[in-house]
Formats: C-alpha cells, structure tokens, sequence
C-alpha cells in the first residue's frame, strides 16, 4: 500500500475468512465523467423496489404529475415511497416486467413524459444541525431513500436505531468489491464533498459515540484521495484495506474495520454498529440539503457489447434499452444482458426493465468474456468451497441438504447466514452452481414458513370460534335454567296464594265480558279435559281477526311508503285471510252467536262462516272482493316487474328470483280474473246466442271490471287505450334507460367486470324504446 493510501497511525485491519480474487475489469467504465442520460418518452415505476411492503399509489390514470411529486406512498413501516422522476401524464397502472431473476411482473405505475422536466416546489433545510434526529428521519422516509448498494433496505428504518440501542460505530461502505460495477468509484472522484455532507447528516442522526469510518478498498485510489481531502477537520476517517471479494458484504466489512462479529441472525445495531452506502449518503445530502427525492442514481454501464462503457446518472423508472441506445450497443455480440455485476446479478429476459433504486449496474458482455458455463459434474469433495466461504460455512453438506429437501439439515447449518456471494460456485472445481441451490432453498423454506404460519393461524381462529361458540351456549343454557326456576317459583306461590278461591272460581262462571277470565277458564277447562269446543273455535278466529287487522295496517303503511317488502306484507295478510277462513269453517255448525254480526265482529265473522259453511249468502259481496283482489295483485305485478327491469338493468343475480315472482304473481292474477269472469257469468241469466253482451254501467266499478275481464279473457282490449299505454310504456323504458346509462358510466370508471352485462342491458332496453315509439308513430 503506497504511502497516500496509508491509513491513520494506529488503525488495524482484520481480515476475513475465505475471499477470491476474480479479474475486475472496473477500468474500462471510469476513463469517462459521470454523464447525465437523455429523458425517455415513458417511465415505469416499479411499486417495490425495495425489501418490504410494496407502496400504494396516490395517483390516477389521466393525472398530470411533476417532477419530484409523490406517486405512490409507504404501504407500512418497512416500506418507503415512490416519485416521479420527471413531469407528464399517468397513462397506466398495471403489471410489467420488473427486475428480478424469475422473470415475474408487478404492478408499477406508467408515466407518458411531456419533455418539460418541471419541478415541484421544493426546498431544502437552511441549518439541519437545528433539526431532531426524529425531524431528520422522517425528511428520508419521505424521500423513499432505500439502500442503493445492495437488496434496499429502507434508510430511515436502519437510522431509526432504538433507545436502548447504543451505536458507537458509523460505517459507510466505499467498497464496491464486485467485479465491473464502478458506480460508487465515480461518486468518489466527483462528488466527494456530497459523499461527506451526507455522512455528516447520518452522523448527527446516529450520533455514535465512538467513531465514523469510510471503508475502502485500496483499487480504488483517485476516489480515496478525493474522499480524504473532502474530510478533512470533520473528524471522519476514510479507511483503505486490500482488496478481496467479498469485503464489501456488510457483516464482513464490519469485521474487517473493528474485528466484530455480527451474530447469527442479529443485526449491526445489536453490536452497536450502523453501516450505509456511498450512494445512500449522497441521497440523504439531497433530500435535506436540496428537498430532492430519490429520483436518480448512478449507474454503470459495461461489458464489451457496448460501446460506450461509462457511468450515467439515470432517471428511474427509464426502460434499459433507452440507456443501452446511446452506449453504441450491439445485441448481436451480447451473450446476455445482466443487472448487477457477474457474481451477484442476475440476467435479465428483456430490455424493456426499467432502473430501479438498487440499479448499480448493466453489464452487457460478449460470449468471450462470459463462455457458456460447462456443465456440473459430480462433487468430488475437494472442499475448495468450504476454504472460499467468507461466512465460515460448509457449502458442501448445504449442496447436499439442498438437493434432498432436508429443510431442517440447512437450518442446522445456517443456510440463512449464506450472503449469496457466488463465492463457492466460482471456486468449484465441478462447476456446480451452488448459490443457485442456495437461492432455490432460501425461497422453499420461506414459502413452507409462511404456509405453517396460515395453518397456525387459522388453526387458532377455528379454536377460538369454537370456544367462542360453546361458551355462548353454555350462558344460553344457563339463562334458560334460570328463567326455568323462576318460572317454577312464580308458580309454586300463584297456586299457593289461590287455593281458597280455587274451588269457587271452578264453580261460578266467567263474566261474559271479561275476556282475562274466560281465558283463565278456557285454561283451566283444558287443564282438566274440559275443553269447550265452541268456545275454543271462537276464541282462535278472534285472535286471527286481531292479527290480519295489525296485517293489513302494515300493508297500508307500506303502500305509502312504497317499500321495497310490499310482497311480504301482502303475503303475509294473504295467509292470514286464509287461516281465519279455515277457522271459520271450523266453527261447529250450532254455535250462535251471543251478540248480532253488527255489534260483534267476532260474531260477525262466525255467522259469515256457518253461513258459508251452509251454503248460505254472507255478508261480503264476493264480487267485490274480487276486484279488490284483483287491483291488489295488478298493482303487485307492477311493482315485481319494475324490480325484475333494474335488475336486469343491473346485471343482478337477483334477476331469477324477481322473474319467478312476476310469473307467480301473473298466474294468480290471471286465474282471479277468471273466477270473477265466471262469477258473473254464473249470476246472470243466460242470453240468447245472438243477444249481444249488456254493457257495464258507468257508476258499476265491479259491472266494469267483470266486463273488463270478460274482455281480455275472450282477447279483447276495448277498455284500454292503445296510445296511452304506449306512451307510458315509452316513459318508463326511457327512464330505465337513464338509470342505466349512469350504473354503465359508473362500472366503466371503477373498472368493473359487470360492465359488459350493463352494456348488453342497455342495448336491450334501446332496442325496446325503438319498437315502441315505431308502433306509437304508426298508431298516429
């Protein structure tokens, strides 16, 4: 190490276990300045770019953005928000190909650009030392700051150390040890000054008490003079250590600068450490300083299928091949396209992806730089990937554990603790990809944990339902018990207290006026096999005349309401009438009534009944009863097909049952026009067959309706004016038609898949106005 890469007098380095050394071809993407890449027609924001909760969108399709403005907010809090990177129009919010190694879509947001690049009003932060730590967080978490040197660990979680949490040690990891990605280098040489504002904004954050280290590895010479000079009198140590890959890995990079280890399965805050990235301290220095979103980052762009291999600063959300178009690339030389670096990325399908918050790199190399990998051959147990591990683990026996399923055997062997570095593939004699076995395990284990979790869960849901249940029904019980024994009591001191009356109530008759002591006699009758036949039929066709009263005051309050349970009142007086007939019936035919049918309408209704009963005349003319009938169920009918009309209209699955109630209503209707057509027939004398049919007098309601069911029953319409129901007709479709053009406009807007039903409807509707007004037209 040659004296200006010399670190301060004192400081030690540890090493690390394992580590290889691949070719670093990081030369070729730094002979050029950073260069800021042109604004591309589209955007596609990805919702999770980030480890955690996707973000939700705040924004609409047709909305007009700006540059800068919030498009999608934190979903929760392991979860940062999104920004437009530029200003222009929301043309879509649906599933794309974003970056991962599956291939999977997501959903992202898709802005149209409209070449201005406006702003929105922003401002940075005057003094920020004047700032909490609390104030200074949130400005980050609102800036959707996230990791931008490795998987995008939200900032402002990682900042947000716990009280009891004591950090000593704030680490900024300048590493970037793998091969070809210089993104962190450039930042170094140019924007040193920003690089240390920014960890001096982390460091009045973390406040740690000890020390604020750069870590760096010594390739990198021209970034580490810059950093150096840029820190002076700011009490920040820039630190230079040999390079080996993979010592940028945060837990390695923390062993190499203070000798600690992270635990398995703990973080850096568990021994007082807090580690970010070069590129994160250049964001956090924006956001506070400038009020700027993350809405760029540098990117490199390499690899021996492009011409122009240099770093650009790149707006997120620009599709790969906009950026891939002015590097002079050359897709016939490509042996693939790569984001990330060739240990740790992965191929990407399409260059139609766009630049997420963790893009770091594109590598685009020829297929003599990147031959196809020769095929695995059988582990000969040569532990070569044992000694390369940086982790200390034995990636031979997880091969093993991986190819058998054996779960547990990885848990056992810390399979969690693996970086996925690549490290013992590229060291593997056999060329067996063991990272890739790894990777595949990592995601089985997580997927069978979470689907443990669901059955444990609903495990716990069904046993709290069930205890839930039968405590119910054990204070259920235990109410009946009670009222049972209450009930017992009350009982017990009634018969008691009454025994000296008993004997002379049994003796001396009811009062005929009293309806509580006849009851009580009736009871008591019963009770000793007494039962008064008479008495008891008259007693239930009292009780059935109160009810269909009550019935038929509820029909009329809900006729004036128009409520939509017309057909529950009306069946409900429906029944009753029938049941209060039975009981008439049933009265025996020598019952008389103790007052006359006007004073008594309990008498009345008995002499209706034995007069019925006897083929006598009662006192309700059956014609009008009849018609009253019949009014009733034309009015029902309407009511039913109006309902079955928005149904349809809105594609309802109620539609079935509304259409079976308007038959069933039609066929009574129908067959009590019928028996009232009879009826007439029946009480007028037969006329001669050429004797025409005597006309209903004006004043005869009931002469006009049996005329006009003798009418439609013999297929005659005289009494109903043909361009008059026309016309109604014409009002009401035109209306339906109304309604339903709003619910179609509405279903439209949501998005709904009823739209289609709602479309199909309306045209009906239109194609049955169309013939009406022809045949309106026609009767003119």
């Amino acid at each position: 190490m040659s004296h200006a890469l010399a670190n301060a007098p004192g400081r030690k380095i540890w090493d690390i276990h394992g580590g290889i050394h691949p070719a670093e071809n990081k030369q070729q993407s730094v002979q050029n300045p950073i260069e800021k890449a042109p604004i591309p027609a589209q955007l596609i924001f990805p919702l999770s770019q980030h480890i955690g909760a996707p973000a939700e969108p705040v924004v609409a399709v047709g909305d007009k953005v700006l540059k800068g403005q919030m498009i999608a907010k934190a979903a929760g809090f392991v979860s940062v928000p999104v920004h437009a990177s530029t200003s222009g129009e929301v043309i879509a919010i649906e599933s794309r190909p974003v970056p991962h190694s599956s291939g999977m879509t997501a959903p992202c947001i898709v802005i149209a650009s409209d070449g201005k690049d406006t702003w929105i009003a922003h401002q940075g932060v005057a003094d920020y030392t004047q700032l909490s730590k609390a104030e200074l967080v949130d400005i980050i978490r609102n800036a959707g700051i996230a990791g931008m040197g490795g998987a995008g660990f939200p900032t402002a979680v990682k900042l947000n150390t716990r009280p009891e949490q004591s950090i000593e040690t704030l680490i900024i990891n300048g590493t970037e040890c793998e091969p070809y990605i210089t993104a962190d280098d450039i930042l170094m040489r140019e924007r040193a000054d920003e690089i240390i504002q920014g960890v001096q904004i982390l460091k009045q954050i973390v406040s740690p008490s000890k020390e604020v280290l750069i870590g760096v590895e010594d390739n990198k010479p021209e970034g580490i003079i810059a950093l150096r000079k840029a820190a002076e009198g700011t009490g920040i140590d820039v630190v230079v250590f040999p390079t080996k890959y993979p010592s940028g890995g945060e837990k390695q990079l923390i062993q190499i600068l203070t000798g600690k280890e992270v635990p398995t399965g703990g973080l850096p805050a568990d021994i007082g450490i807090v580690c970010q990235n070069i590129g994160s301290a250049v964001a956090v220095y924006r956001a506070v300083v400038h009020g700027e979103p993350l809405i760029s980052r540098i990117t490199t762009v390499t690899g021996n299928a492009v011409s122009k291999q240099q770093n650009y600063e790149v707006l997120l959300g620009t599709p790969i091949k906009t950026l891939l178009d002015i590097t002079g690339y050359d897709a016939s030389k490509a042996a693939r396209l790569i984001m990330g670096g060739p240990m740790m990325g992965f191929a990407l399908q399409s260059a139609d992806i766009p630049l997420v918050k963790t893009s770091n790199c594109i590598l685009v190399p020829t297929h003599e730089e990147f031959p196809d990998p020769a095929p695995a051959q059988a582990c000969i147990r040569c532990g070569m990937c044992a000694e390369a591990c940086p982790v200390s683990l034995l990636p031979q026996q997880m091969y093993w554990f991986a190819r058998s399923k054996n779960h547990d055997g990885l848990k056992d062997h810390n399979l969690f603790d693996c970086i996925e570095c690549g490290a013992c593939s590229f060291s593997c004699p056999s060329n067996i990809p063991l990272v890739q076995y790894y990777r595949a395990s990592k995601a089985d284990i997580r997927q069978a944990e979470a689907d443990a979790k669901k059955a444990e869960y609903s495990k716990q849901r069904f046993e709290a339902r069930q205890t839930r249940l039968e405590r119910a029904e054990a204070e259920k019980e235990a109410k009946r018990k009670e009222r049972q024994a209450k009930a017992s009591q009350t009982t017990d001191v009634q018969t008691a207290a009454a025994a000296p009356e008993a004997e002379e109530a049994k003796a001396a008759p009811a009062p005929a006026n009293d309806p509580v002591a006849a009851a009580i006699a009736r009871a008591q009758a019963k009770a000793e096999g007494k039962v008064d036949p008479v008495a008891e039929a008259q007693a239930k066709v009292e009780s059935l005349r109160k009810r269909l009263t009550k019935a038929e005051e509820k029909l009329a309050a809900a006729k004036e309401s128009n409520a939509d349970n017309l057909d529950l009142f009306q069946n409900s007086v429906d029944t009753l009438k029938a049941k209060l007939a039975e009981a008439e019936t049933a009265l025996p035919q020598d019952a008389a009534p103790a007052t006359t049918a006007g004073d008594d309408p309990v008498a009345a209704a008995i002499a209706r009944a034995q007069a019925k009963r006897t083929g006598g005349a009662s006192n309700e003319d059956p014609q009008a009863k009849l018609e009253n009938d019949i009014s009733s169920l034309q009015k029902r009918l309407a009511a039913s097909q109006e309902k079955l009309a928005a149904a349809e209209a809105d594609g309802s699955d109620k539609v079935d049952a509304f259409k079976a109630s308007v038959d069933k209503l039609q066929e009574k209707l129908s067959k009590a026009e019928a028996e009232l057509a009879q009826l007439s027939t029946a009480s007028k004398p037969a006329a001669p067959e050429t004797a025409p049919a005597p006309a209903a007098s004006a004043d005869d309601p009931v002469a006009a309706a049996i005329a006009r069911a003798q009418a439609k029953r013999a297929g005659g319409d005289e009494d109903i004016d043909p361009k008059a129901k026309l016309q109604n007709e014409i009002s009401s479709l035109q209306k339906r038609i109304s309604n339903a053009e709003q619910k179609l406009e509405m279903a439209r807007a949501e998005g709904s898949d009823k739209a289609d039903a709602l479309e199909t409807s309306l045209e009906k509707l239109q194609d049955k106005l169309k013939a009406a007004e022809q045949q309106l037209q026609q009767l003119a």
